[in-house]
């Protein structure tokens, strides 16, 4: 559904996004991760085709966001971090307002800002003046825009910023509601939100794509299933063919920082034969354990790591 190719964004020396790839299926729900500065909103805006890369290509639904704009941004949703809101307006005119914009049929109108409104739960304020509302009203109404036009891509750029804990449970509770059919980009610094409602997890550092996993395999929650990370002092690629080929190993990676992440089959302990195998081949055995990391320790590990 999202194809990023090999995205650059230059001002001037400043490389703000540096040759960062990925993509999403149908109903893939990203959590996008970075510190201040990392390249998240730059990368978000270029996916919506509000700015031009420097190099690259952005594909929504096979279309090129650059080569058709008004096609690609048909199937977008977007709530960029500081919602495009004119709080001299009500409610129900401001989505009026950008349902015309978005060049809703006539016929169509209604349906959709009354849908709209429901689905994000401001038909109470829908008569009221936007800047009378309190921020968590605001943030809604904010998504309701982006929906209006009913899109198969939403890109929310943190959309719970700046919100009190009632109302961020709100809207997380929103966001999760409106997964599923429709594909999803959320730039979040508030890591719970990404393990709730996510279900994959693209991290970004200087620019750069630092990790890219599913949540599944990243949290290590797979059903039964518990990861064993080694670290020899070899690292030659025979040690992966040799430990690939114990009968009770489903898997084997590479993890942050060259250790190998080896996932056993269910209801297995791998532990005692793995490390007879470093042994006896004279690997030097510096680290074996659980892999029991969250997610606050995967992404500080991801923008410390060396390289990034």
């Amino acid at each position: 559904m999202i194809q990023v190719q090999n995205v650059s964004k230059h001002y001037g020396e400043l490389i703000a996004v540096d040759n960062v790839s990925f993509h999403l299926e149908k109903g893939d729900v990203l959590g996008f991760l970075g510190p201040n500065g990392a390249g998240k909103t730059t990368t978000m805006r270029i996916i919506t085709g509000y700015m031009p890369p420097t190099k690259g290509n952005v594909y929504i639904a096979d279309i090129d966001v650059f080569e058709d704009p008004q096609a690609a941004k048909s199937y977008i949703g977007y709530l960029p971090e500081n919602p495009p809101l004119y709080e001299d307006m009500v409610v129900r005119e401001y989505l009026d307002f950008v349902a015309d914009i978005k060049q809703i049929p006539k016929k169509e109108k209604n349906n959709r800002i009354h849908y709209v409104m429901e689905k994000c739960g401001i038909t109470d304020v829908s008569k009221r003046i936007i800047g009378h509302l309190s921020k968590g009203y605001r943030q809604r109404i904010g998504i309701a825009q982006a929906l209006i036009n009913d899109p198969e891509v939403l890109v929310l750029d943190e959309p719970t910023s700046g919100l009190d804990p009632m109302q961020i449970i709100e809207i997380r509770e929103l966001i999760h509601g409106l997964s599923g059919e429709r594909t999803v980009i959320l730039s979040t610094h508030i890591l719970p939100e990404v393990t709730m409602i996510c279900s994959k997890v693209v991290i970004i550092n200087k620019g750069k794509i630092a990790l890219e996993e599913s949540l599944e395999r990243l949290t290590n929650k797979m059903d039964g299933v518990e990861n064993i990370l080694l670290k020899t002092r070899y690292c030659g690629e025979e040690i992966q063919d040799q430990i690939i080929s114990l009968p009770n190993v489903s898997d084997i990676r590479l993890g942050l920082a060259s250790e190998l992440i080896i996932e056993q089959k269910k209801g297995a302990d791998i532990r005692e034969e793995l490390s007879e195998l470093v042994m006896r081949n004279g690997w030097g055995l510096l680290e074996m354990r659980p892999v029991t990391h969250d997610l606050e320790e995967v992404f500080l590990r991801a923008i410390t790591s060396e390289g990034n």
